[in-house]
């Protein structure tokens, strides 16, 4: 190791190989792991809690020490049998992507310093619009994720519809809606009292007849409606907002329609998916996360706006020591005056080498894969007695809960399953998470990585209604208990 952090060539070869060899490890053998490790709090306390070394160590060592005292102690999201929040499935040709970005030190900023990188970024946002219906003279953007595309779009809604003037204006979106949201108009500087959420009907989708109303009801008051925000499949149950109506509604009240499509954008590859996306071409804009449903590691985002100027005319600011990186010419792309970030990662690589190493239609078919295996979990839910299918499979997702037989106590059915999850979770061999919908507490599953095989998928639910009988055996009391 020397003072200008130069390694030899060998040596970056030997480190590099290492590194190559843990991952491919790693994904080759993931089915043979638990899902979960069990997490040691002595490894944290005696090795991972240090002072700033003053001297460096062999880097080939340090990834031994890695493997065995951190990459052991996460949650495996990418694994087959994770089927908690929304899983991460991602893939090595992704892996190599973000490798490469890294490894060139690659800064897709200005076209000045980055024109390769910023054409296959252009490239591949245009495969995302082509693919969701979005005109082509429409802008995208990577980013982060779902979170920072929200802020993203929201930001441009606040500036085209308002002109940062916010006074008296009114967000409207439903109760299932994302709390990312949320924390964007929080930080857009909007009041609570300016955030509005409309009631659902009884598939947890926006009630369009309500929000008309409440629209109304706001400019009589004299509010300022500008923005509506759809869901195209929500993190809880995949419910997918009527896009069309609200794009009807939208245009006629001259609101911005944002679609939060983080989870369910994708899914327009399938034609279940396309059936109930109808309608988000129309969006004023959109968010989509290919670290979700495109298979993508972490971590990578998107937004797309409608109109060609607005991110730009949002966004964009030259001081005096980037003039140089001034552009007039429509080919040239400067993605720093689009977004919040200016320092920003080559994202857009590993979506661009996934597609083209896979093909789109590997994608659809793994989609697909996903939506059947939700299926076929509510199909053999619906066949067991003692089970309640809350929502009906849905993009990838389907919630239930385990009701034994006799038992009527809401609050005893709610600690049930809370703890038939934790159980479950504790035990290693599958994942699970709870919601709450429709004032229950419901377990969620959500089942898009496609190297879930169906058999798998049924060993997971044999072992979810084996713990949930040996729940009941041993919760007898508590539910006789909670029957006087």
């Amino acid at each position: 190791m020397t003072k200008n952090l130069q390694l030899s060539a060998e040596e970056m070869r030997q480190l590099g190989y290492q590194a190559v060899d843990l991952i491919v490890d790693h994904m080759n053998h993931l089915k043979s792991k638990p899902v979960s490790e069990t997490i040691d709090s002595n490894i944290f306390r005696d090795k991972l809690i240090e002072t700033i070394p003053e001297n460096g160590s062999n880097p080939k060592e340090l990834l031994h020490f890695l493997n065995n005292n951190v990459f052991n102690q996460i949650t495996h999201v990418d694994h087959p049998h994770f089927m908690a929040f929304v899983p991460g499935p991602n893939n090595y040709v992704g892996v190599v992507a973000d490798f490469l970005a890294s490894g060139f030190n690659v800064f897709p900023t200005a076209w000045i310093v980055g024109a390769g990188a910023e054409q296959i970024e252009l490239t591949t946002i245009n495969w995302l619009k082509s693919m969701l219906g979005f005109p082509d003279s429409a802008e995208g953007l990577f980013v982060s994720g779902g979170s920072m595309a929200n802020l993203t779009a929201l930001t441009v809604a606040r500036q085209v519809k308002l002109n940062n003037d916010i006074e008296n204006a009114v967000v409207y979106f439903s109760n299932q809606t994302h709390f990312s949201v949320d924390r964007a108009l929080k930080v857009l500087g909007f009041k609570h009292h300016q955030i509005c959420r409309i009631e659902t009907d009884e598939e947890l989708r926006i009630s369009v007849s309500t929000l008309k109303k409440q629209i109304k009801e706001d400019r009589l008051k004299g509010k300022k409606p500008f923005c509506v925000i759809a869901n195209a499949g929500t993190t809880n149950c995949g419910a997918v907002d009527s896009l069309d109506e609200l794009a009807d509604l939208c245009g006629d009240e001259d609101v911005w329609l944002h679609a939060d499509g983080a989870y369910g954008a994708a899914a327009i590859l399938s034609e279940k998916g396309r059936e109930l996306l109808r309608g988000i071409h129309r969006a004023d804009s959109l968010t989509l996360d290919p670290h979700k449903w495109l298979f993508q590691p972490y971590d990578v985002g998107c937004v797309l706006i409608r109109n060609s100027q607005y991110l730009s005319k949002t966004f964009r600011m030259i001081p005096e020591y980037i003039k140089d990186t001034e552009t007039n010419l429509e080919e040239k792309v400067n993605f720093g005056e689009r977004g919040i970030e200016l320092s920003r990662r080559f994202r857009a690589l590993k979506v661009w080498l996934s597609f083209k190493a896979f093909g789109i239609t590997a994608f659809r078919e793994a989609i697909d894969h996903g939506i059947m295996l939700a299926e076929q979990v509510e199909e053999f839910l619906r066949k067991e007695k003692d089970w309640e299918v809350v929502t009906p499979a849905q993009l990838g997702i389907v919630t239930f809960r385990y009701i034994p037989c006799g038992l009527t106590s809401t609050d005893t059915i709610h600690e049930i399953n809370k703890k038939l999850v934790e159980e479950i979770n504790q035990r290693g061999f599958s994942m699970l998470s709870t919601t709450r919908l429709k004032e229950k507490v419901v377990i969620r599953l959500c089942s898009i990585n496609p190297r879930t095989t169906i058999e798998e998928m049924l060993q997971i639910m044999m072992s979810i209604k084996a713990v949930a009988e040996e729940i009941n055996t041993s919760s007898k009391h508590l539910i006789s208990v909670s029957q006087t």
